[in-house]
């Protein structure tokens, strides 16, 4: 029976080919330098989850 060829992903981080199973451990990075560079980015808020602009009381108009 033949193995099954490992699925191959790009790290987010550099865009190195990666094998994405249980046996890299810093899965879908390449390494582990690639990982914390990443979560680095994270705790100094570089990436931004998008959120819907507030509505303003100002921009109502009144009730009457």
């Amino acid at each position: 029976m033949a193995t099954k060829a490992p699925i191959m992903v790009t790290c987010p981080r550099c865009g190195a080919l990666t094998p994405f199973t249980p046996q890299n451990n810093w899965r879908p990075f390449c390494s582990k330098r690639c990982k914390l560079i990443d979560l680095g980015d994270w705790a100094a808020e570089r990436y931004r989850v998008p959120q819907a602009p507030e509505s303003s009381s100002e921009d109502e108009p009144p009730d009457t």
